[in-house]
């Protein structure tokens, strides 16, 4: 299982120094959709350019212009790309191709989906399905029961990521149940008062 940190609500600066200080220390380090709204596509370029070692998710969340956003999603240097699983199925369409015409990853998030629109877009075999718990919802995840729920339903699924308040234990649990691919974890690292000494201790855990 690899482990992607989520860098959300920091000042580009902190960002950067978040990248450097964590660069090939964790699996996936994900630039937030906040910081692509605060600062654009030209704040992906200054990450990538201290984000040697480690992957580059940026969490754009496309829902329409699918094909053009990834375009600019990799051209400034993400390595995994976000799209949202209630985009329609053209824009999702339009993602994939993009994605696998670079060589790069899609990832779906979703929020919110129902498995009716699950069923419609299982083709996108490459394609990471990443279930997400928002942030404004007030009942707490039950990361490994929903990835097991997951499995049973949508068995031909390849690759699960799983998103929304993860914790040290829950990220534990889930390497041991060896179902997820990723496991997306926030706050409880960057909000640390030692952001590697953090990671490290998350990558122990899910590598044991």
């Amino acid at each position: 299982m690899k482990l992607q940190t989520a860098i959300d609500r920091v000042s580009l600066e902190d960002a950067i120094r978040l990248a450097q200080e964590l660069n090939g220390k964790t699996d996936i380090l994900e630039m937030g959709t906040s910081l692509v709204k605060d600062y654009g596509n030209l704040a992906i370029e200054k990450i990538r350019q201290v984000l040697t070692e480690s992957e580059l998710l940026v969490d754009i969340k496309t829902i329409d212009e699918g094909a053009y956003e990834f375009q600019q999603g990799y051209f400034y240097g993400g390595d995994i790309l976000t799209v949202m699983g209630a985009a329609s199925y053209d824009t999702l369409k339009a993602c994939y191709e993009v994605s696998q015409e670079k060589g790069k990853t899609m990832l779906i998030d979703l929020l919110e989906v129902n498995n009716a629109k699950i069923e419609q877009i299982l083709e996108f075999e490459e394609a990471i399905f990443c279930l997400h718990h928002s942030i404004d919802r007030k009942d707490k995840l039950d990361a490994t029961a929903s990835v097991a729920e997951f499995r049973k339903n949508f068995p031909q699924v390849k690759r699960i990521a799983i998103a929304g308040g993860i914790d040290l234990e829950q990220a534990k649990e889930l390497a041991e149940q060896g179902l997820t691919e990723i496991v997306i974890v926030g706050s409880k690292i960057t909000k640390s008062q030692e952001p590697a000494k953090a990671v490290e201790i998350f990558m122990e855990a899910i590598h044991q």
